[in-house]
């Protein structure tokens, strides 16, 4: 379901339609109202309502600041860094006897590629990768 279309305006709609909703507003806080009404912030409540000519109490206004700043704030202290992530994500597949954790059987044995079969399969590999540079380097003739 798309949001009402008031929540969509842009700041010109939003200030030419205010005009008309501040007069109807029944509530006890213009700010929260405004910011509700029309899905903003409530800082960029008060600075619309301030454009339209409304004073905004200099102490509410510091209050809804530092809110926001430690709503950001908060945000950030609780931001992993994606790094981090990967390396915790990435250890519980693997352990000093397997290289790759497929999971666990039901008495919670780990099951998976351990790391002699990963080093022997590389192995295998490179020799094969070696086998088909040395193949590239003969031309051969294509029969069509």
């Amino acid at each position: 379901m798309a949001a009402p279309k008031r929540k969509r305006y842009n700041k010109k709609q939003r200030l030419a339609a205010a005009k008309k909703w501040i007069p109807k507003y029944e509530g006890e806080n213009l700010v929260k109202g405004y910011s509700k009404w029309f899905g903003v912030d409530k800082i960029c409540a008060i600075n619309e309502l301030e454009l339209l000519g409304h004073e905004i109490d200099s102490e509410y206004k510091e209050q809804i600041y530092k809110l926001e700043i430690e709503k950001e704030d908060a945000k950030k202290a609780n931001f992993d860094d994606p790094g981090d992530f990967e390396v915790e994500h990435f250890n519980t597949w693997q352990d000093s006897d397997y290289y790759f954790i497929a999971g666990y059987t039901s008495g919670g044995v780990p099951y998976g590629i351990t790391w002699e079969e990963y080093e022997r399969k590389y192995k295998e590999d490179e020799e094969f990768d070696d086998s088909i540079s040395n193949d590239e380097d003969n031309d051969f003739d294509v029969p069509f």
